[in-house]
């Protein structure tokens, strides 16, 4: 089976991208609280937007989730 790490790869391209948290969740339009949750793995993103995350860090639904 494979492991969701979608958390971890947030906070990393997140990071990597030198973007707050608060930063990121003005671009996919959701409270800073969301993006806070996505890191802790409390819940995920829905589909549409987990591909603007995708298109923001030019990563496929792959290189995110896994």
């Amino acid at each position: 089976m494979i492991e969701i790490k979608f958390a971890e790869n947030l906070r990393n391209l997140r990071n990597g991208a030198g973007l707050t948290q608060e930063k990121l969740a003005k671009k996919v339009n959701v409270d800073k609280r969301t993006v806070s949750a996505w890191e802790k793995k409390v819940c995920e993103p829905n589909l549409e937007t987990l591909a603007k995350l995708c298109e923001i860090f030019n990563e496929t639904f792959d290189t995110l989730l896994t």
